[in-house]
């Protein structure tokens, strides 16, 4: 944590609780942590729990550089029962019969939903459409076309449990990849229906549960750690250049590759990140300065 006149700086990482939302535990963050500058990397849904992200202070500006991290999730998926909201929260839409069903085909159908896929965002999600988001637009008992988007599923894990037609799965993904919509599409490519329960992230790129604390006594972890998934370069002598926010030669920032860059003093604080710009670099985000 960085302290500064204004209120802390830093990378929280939270257990979210079931029945919070992402912004319910962003604004309780902010009394807990006495800042109104706190933000959150990626939403949960209200009745998961698990990994979230939070940037204090002037690291709220490097949550840009987490959004895109990829994400691990392990949930159940219950068979033969569709809902409104692919979840366990919603109503019931549709029962089906899948007594049929036999494991070898539950595993193929994950094998099929592994890899570079597309994905249709569920109309209860934040997605926002004609600058509405798609919940507001559910629960006002409405529903829009959602073209699909590409997503990539690196892992699709499925165990059986004592009922056949509950199974545990891990799911490893990219960001944007919604756990509940492959559990509906699992459910439909096996001929029938599903949803989802008891989702739990697990990961956000290399921010795991180990770190995770609760959101009454979240503790701070320093900016940098904010961007430790880029390659980090350290500087002597350019916190000044650095802190005016000035365009500097490759050669000067002793950087190479297509970046971005985490630029740090040789203390190991995070003095900005920089990004390429043509034959130079340009910051992204300063924190000095």
């Amino acid at each position: 944590m960085v302290d500064r006149p204004g209120g802390p700086d830093g990378i929280a990482v939270v257990d979210k609780p079931a029945g919070w939302t992402s912004h319910d535990v962003v604004a309780r963050s902010r009394k807990v942590l006495g800042t109104r500058k706190v933000g959150h990397s990626g939403t949960l849904d209200p009745d998961a729990t698990g990994v979230l992200v939070l940037g204090v202070g002037r690291a709220t500006r490097l949550l840009r550089f987490l959004t895109l991290l990829p994400k691990r999730y392990t949930a159940t998926i219950v068979l033969g029962t569709e809902t409104t909201t692919l979840d366990a929260a919603g109503d019931v839409t549709a029962v089906h019969d899948m007594s049929g069903v036999v494991p070898g085909d539950v595993r193929d159908a994950a094998q099929r939903l592994t890899g570079q896929i597309e994905q249709v965002p569920p109309m209860f999600s934040a997605v926002k459409v004609d600058g509405r988001r798609l919940h507001e637009i559910a629960r006002e008992g409405g529903e829009v076309e959602r073209a699909p988007r590409p997503v990539t599923v690196h892992r699709f894990d499925v165990a059986p449990t004592g009922d056949p037609m509950v199974w545990e799965v891990d799911v490893e993904c990219s960001s944007g990849t919604y756990v509940r919509t492959l559990a509906a599409d699992l459910g439909t490519s096996l001929g029938g229906g599903a949803h989802l329960t008891d989702l739990r992230r697990l990961s956000v790129g290399s921010f795991t549960l180990d770190e995770a604390g609760s959101m009454e006594s979240p503790e701070l972890l320093p900016p940098a750690a904010g961007v430790r998934h880029l390659v980090g370069v350290v500087v002597d002598d350019l916190a000044t250049d650095i802190g005016y926010g000035k365009v500097l030669g490759r050669e000067r920032l002793g950087v190479e590759g297509d970046g971005p860059w985490a630029v740090h003093a040789a203390d190991g604080t995070l003095l900005a990140v920089y990004e390429p710009y043509g034959d130079r670099t340009k910051p992204a985000v300063v924190l000095v300065g």
